[in-house]
């Protein structure tokens, strides 16, 4: 059980890879329903295509210059300078890292599959409502006991959004008479 494959993975998309294998753990996802499994497959998608450190921000231009500062320090001959160099570009790399695998890029992974289901004939209050229960069934079926703190906050996001939903779609004007 120490070893099993949890119910859907993707790994991490790497820029110089062409393809991007998603892995199903076809015994747990039979427990799912269907439409839990269209939209936890479509999340997984949209978030290979969403985790992409290549997008341009100001944390790769600082590891960027960390990295050429601290070639120019060694160089130089300079340990002090070197150290700061690598601790700059350290720094840069980690919030680089934490933006891709950020609870931000999740709940932007959510949003996307909710949007290409509605493209495929969901309602957005039944893709939402079907990514919460797949979101809620997996720690169950993958032998945890509580959903992690991610996990927790996609569910209040897209529960938030379909109750911003139902109150956007209440029609507007005069209360009857």
């Amino acid at each position: 059980k120490d070893h099993q494959i949890p119910v859907i993975k993707a790994e991490f998309p790497r820029p110089w890879q062409s393809s991007h294998p998603v892995t199903l753990n076809m015994e747990l996802w039979q427990h799912l329903a269907v439409a839990e499994r269209d939209l936890l497959f479509l999340r997984t998608i949209s978030w290979v295509m969403l985790a992409n450190l290549l997008k341009p921000n100001g944390y790769q231009l600082l590891a960027g210059a960390g990295l050429a500062g601290g070639v120019l320090e060694l160089i130089k001959g300079d340990a002090v300078g070197l150290l700061a160099a690598g601790g700059v570009t350290a720094l840069a790399g980690w919030q680089l890292w934490r933006g891709v695998n950020g609870p931000s890029t999740e709940m932007a992974a959510d949003d996307r599959a909710v949007q290409v289901a509605q493209r495929r004939g969901y309602s957005q209050p039944d893709a939402a409502n079907a990514l919460i229960r797949a979101i809620e069934a997996v720690p169950a079926l993958e032998g945890r006991r509580v959903p992690t703190q991610t996990e927790l906050m996609r569910c209040q996001n897209l529960r938030t959004q379909t109750r911003l939903m139902e109150f956007s779609s209440v029609p507007t004007g005069s209360p009857p008479r």
